[in-house]
């Protein structure tokens, strides 16, 4: 029998064919996961954080950011109204610490709600805040976007809401702060809680500044159009409310060279009625600019206090240091780099040489004759004088500063100094130097400009042929300088002017060939830092009027001063070389008055409007210009044909005079300096030919040394003021009828045999044409 059991035993048991494959992939799923989790927990997935984890940083951040601003809301109180009320005067003063002036009180007078139009209402809040009663107090949208704005270089923006505004001007102060900014978003929601909108729009008409020391919509209703507010027409609130924008920009009558830009803005006021149906069509239409009245300034601002004191304001405001609000309310001590012997000594100049020989009762064209001037130290920028006109109350636009006359001539260095700058040569491929000939033939088309025919005519319509650069600046060709523009590239002459320190915002500095006939109106101080550049050997700093500023003690931080090469040393003082010609051969001969090595350029405006002397010594840049204005309103641009009863005024007369006074008296004490100049290769003046072996004539009278030339004859016979005896007389500038954009102007009639005294010099050099 055998030991085995006959029944049957158990097997194990075997998984179905679909289970296995189950299984399988069970298995295949569990190692990729697997596989997954370790690669989820090593390298670089460690540093990215999980969906969970993103969601509640983001509840953690809402939560901290609520719990914040109800804390701001409960422990923020709505303060008392801040000491605008009991303004501070500003305090001005000399380099030297002696007074200059002090500004004054406040102007401000409240009225209420039922005395301000409707219209004026709704133009303010056209300009400011259209959503203003439908809103709510603070626009968090709007404070980003100008945040943002502010950080990208897009300007600053205050992105406040009326109410904000409001409390900034009523309860806080103006300084850009963050915590004055979390002060006023949260006191603008407690007060919209608290006070109607209506309440809110009359205590904002009434605190905001409008200019002209100006406090509240009444206050500027006087300052600007001698009536109450409740006599605005709708052009003239739609005015007031564009001064909110920049107050002292938009003074037509301190800065008329914004008149466009104001207009603007109040033209974007009017049509924002229209859009919000505050204003219709026909009432808009029929609108026009409502031109203020003359300012009129205190009387503690008289003569040129009131002129000095403006241009420290706005260079303050203009570079950042105070916005014009806060400036206004006072409390600063300012000390400018204005030195007191120097300023004298300007307005003894101006007096001397030009003043005391108007006589309007003689000659009606002589209560039109204005001046202007500013002098800076080229080593250090400081504006150490400044002549802004007769009288700041008489007066209220600052000469020097005013950007609507044009430059003539005194811009076409800037052209020579950019030829040397950029390597130029002429149209025959020849580099320009002083010594490179030109073609100075009259209404002569230039060459190579793609921009349509161009052709200046010379002053007198004049033809001088071939003659070197350097002649061509002491006669001032036009024909020349034209050329020598297109030669350069006009795109390249506009920016050395910029480098220089004209700004690039000055109206008619365009790209074009007329660009070096000075049509751009830059302003006297704008010019005298671009000569000082070259004075200063191409170095350019920012010119500046504010030594210090403190408040209660702490001083307040100024721009700094950064200096840099603007253009090479070369190109720089080889300009200087032609400059020192233009005094000593030229039409500026009467800056030789000045008993020191100078350098310098006159220039004369379109139809006689303005004539300019801008000149330098190693130690001081001064430009002096003389200008036609109408004494009465619209106070328009006037030519001064016949005034001081000369035939016409050149800068080589009264400006030169002025400046060289100016510049005898200011240096008086200091020795006298030679310029040192570096020049490009070619630039140096080559010596005179030898003079011929002669016999001796038998009769004096009648004998002309074969060595000079005879002259060729000029189109006129008049001295040029301000000539020297035994020196060939350069006839003055006389109006030409210039084509288009261009003022044709040329400070002096035609070549003579030996300006100098020694013949003609001859170059041997190819002509340029």
């Amino acid at each position: 029998m055998s030991d085995e059991s006959d029944e049957p035993q158990p097997q194990p048991q075997q998984p179905a064919e679909g289970s296995r494959r189950q299984l399988k992939k069970l298995t295949r799923k569990q190692r990729k996961a697997a596989r997954k989790a370790k690669r989820k927990a090593s390298g670089w997935r460690r540093i990215f954080p999980t969906w969970r984890m993103l969601l509640g940083a983001f509840l953690l951040l809402c939560l901290l950011f609520g719990g914040g601003l109800v804390a701001g809301y409960l422990l923020v109180e709505i303060p008392p109204a801040n000491a605008a009320a009991t303004k501070q005067s500003n305090v001005y003063l000399y380099a030297d610490g002696s007074p200059l002036a002090r500004d004054g009180e406040v102007n401000r007078e409240n009225v209420p709600l039922s005395q301000i139009p409707v219209h004026v209402r709704r133009a303010v809040l056209a300009a400011e805040d259209r959503d203003f009663y439908s809103e709510s107090a603070v626009d968090p949208q709007a404070m980003i976007r100008a945040a943002w704005n502010t950080v990208t270089g897009k300007g600053k923006q205050s992105g406040s809401t009326i109410t904000q505004q409001f409390v900034k001007n009523y309860y806080l102060g103006q300084e850009q702060t963050v915590t004055r900014k979390a002060k006023e978003f949260f006191i603008a929601i407690k007060l919209d809680r608290q006070v109607s909108k209506n309440d809110i729009l009359l205590g904002y008409l009434n605190t905001s500044y409008f200019g002209r020391n100006a406090y509240g919509i009444q206050a500027a209703a006087h300052a600007y159009y001698g009536k109450h507010a409740e006599q605005l027409s709708v052009a003239e609130g739609a005015y007031l409310a564009t001064l909110l924008n920049s107050p002292n920009a938009y003074d037509v009558s301190a800065h008329p060279e914004n008149k466009s830009r104001a207009v603007a803005r109040w033209n974007y006021v009017l049509d924002g009625m229209v859009k919000e149906d505050w204003l219709t069509r026909r009432a808009r239409d029929s609108a026009k600019f409502p031109a203020p009245r003359t300012a009129k300034a205190p009387s503690g601002m008289s003569g040129q206090r009131g002129y000095l004191v403006k241009a420290v304001e706005d260079y303050l405001t203009e570079h950042d240091v105070i916005d014009p609000d806060t400036l206004a309310k006072g409390g600063y001590r300012i000390t400018t780099t204005l030195q007191k012997p120097r300023q004298d000594a300007f307005v003894r100049a101006v007096e001397d040489q030009l003043l005391s020989q108007v006589d309007p009762g003689a000659r009606k064209v002589d209560a039109h004759v204005r001046a202007g001037g500013a002098a800076i130290d080229p080593a250090t920028g400081k504006v150490v004088a400044m002549y802004g006109g007769i009288d700041y109350t008489q007066q209220y636009v600052n000469n020097a500063t005013r950007r609507d006359y044009q430059v003539g001539s005194t811009f076409k260095p800037f052209v020579f100094t950019s030829a040397v700058r950029y390597g130029a040569t002429t149209q025959d491929g020849l580099p320009i130097d002083p010594n490179t000939l030109y073609d100075g033939t009259n209404a002569r088309s230039v060459e190579g400009w793609s921009g349509g025919h161009y052709a200046p005519e010379n002053e007198d319509r004049r033809s001088y042929g071939e003659l070197t650069v350097r002649d061509a600046t002491d006669l001032s060709v036009n024909a020349v300088y034209a050329q020598m523009a297109v030669d350069v590239g006009s795109d390249k002459v506009r920016q050395t002017a910029i480098d220089l320190g004209i700004p690039a915002t000055t109206p008619d500095l365009t790209a074009s060939p007329s660009i070096a006939l000075g049509p751009a109106t830059a302003s006297v101080l704008d010019m005298a830092q671009a000569y000082a550049t070259l004075a200063n050997h191409g170095e350019h700093g920012s010119y500046t009027l504010v030594e210090e500023i403190t408040k209660d003690g702490a001083p307040i931080a100024l721009p700094p001063q950064h200096r840099r090469q603007a253009v090479p040393r070369e190109a720089a003082d080889t300009t200087t070389s032609i400059l020192q010609s233009v005094v000593e051969n030229g039409t500026g001969t009467a800056a030789q008055a000045a008993g020191r090595p100078a350098a310098g350029k006159t220039g004369t405006a379109e139809e006689d409007k303005a004539a300019w002397f801008a000149g330098y010594t190693p130690e001081l840049a001064t430009v002096v210009a003389v200008l036609g204005q109408d004494p009465n309103p619209p106070y328009g641009q006037t030519p001064l044909y016949g005034a001081l009863g000369q035939p016409r005024i050149n800068g080589g007369a009264y400006p030169a005079r002025i400046w060289a006074q100016f510049t005898r008296e200011t240096l008086a004490d200091q020795p006298v300096q030679e310029f040192d100049l570096i020049l490009e290769p070619g630039a140096e003046e080559p010596p005179p030919p030898p003079p011929e072996t002669e016999p001796e004539p038998e009769s004096p009278a009648e004998s002309v040394p074969p060595s000079v030339p005879e002259p060729e004859p000029t189109a006129g016979g008049s001295e040029e003021p301000g000539a020297t005896p035994g020196r060939t007389a350069v006839p003055t500038e006389a109006p030409v009828e210039s084509p288009a954009e261009t003022p044709a102007e040329g400070d002096a009639q035609g070549l003579t045999a030996g300006d100098d005294g020694r013949p003609r010099r001859a170059v041997p050099t190819k002509p340029a044409r």
